[in-house]
């Protein structure tokens, strides 16, 4: 009888979790919604762009649908004036691999300007991407470049540190189930960084402003 309660209860607890996580996943998408835009042209122009870093390669060879479409993204915005700077945010953890080197190559094969161009070496996680704009780039109000799904979180993360953005949400490749699963576990690590353990970023450091000619 013991047994029984106790494997009640334990189903009991993970439905609890599972409806939690469910639910927060589905709140974080509508609190999100009415930053996120598709169209490049209904997207009102912000001086900054932070594009959020991925992997280049994927592991059987390849690219990365994620990051080709991030990087053909900040291109398209680049050049229609939407943005004047590309604040390339990534992990820099190992010497063999460096997101922001690799963005930066291939926007400037692209033709976008050097000097148009900003590298944070420290944007370890998405949370240290959004904030570190914000307070050691000096980034009042900026656009966020990357997927739907991931503008969702960037956003929420924003929303909760009192940071003025916006996403642009790129294609996200066809295979999408488990990344999926694992962003609504991202989600909740979010929260818990956010509203329970008041993480800081990694690396904060001094403020390094991103000089604009705001239009």
């Amino acid at each position: 009888m013991k047994l029984k309660r106790l494997i009640a209860y334990l189903v009991s607890l993970c439905l609890i979790i599972l409806i939690t996580i469910i639910g927060l996943d589905y709140w974080i998408s509508y609190k999100t919604a009415p930053y996120i835009y598709h169209d490049e042209n209904k997207l009102p122009y912000r001086s900054i762009g932070v594009v959020l870093g991925t992997s280049k390669y994927v592991r059987g060879g390849g690219i990365n649908g994620f990051y080709r479409n991030r990087i053909d993204g900040a291109i398209d915005l680049y050049w229609q004036g939407k943005v004047d700077y590309l604040l390339l945010s990534g992990d820099n953890a190992l010497l063999s691999y460096n997101e922001p080197i690799t963005m930066q190559k291939d926007l400037i094969k692209a033709g976008i300007p050097r000097e148009a161009i900003v590298l944070d070496y420290a944007g370890f996680r998405t949370f240290d991407s959004i904030v570190r704009a914000n307070k050691v780039f000096d980034a009042k109000n900026f656009t966020i470049i990357t997927q739907e799904f991931h503008c969702e979180r960037a956003i929420f993360i924003a929303l909760a540190q009192g940071i003025q953005a916006q996403c642009f949400a790129v294609p996200a490749p066809q295979s999408m189930k488990l990344v999926r699963i694992r962003e609504m576990f991202a989600r909740v690590s979010a929260f818990i960084d956010l509203y329970i353990l008041n993480q800081e970023p990694k690396y904060l450091g001094p403020v390094i402003p991103i000089i604009t000619d705001e239009r």
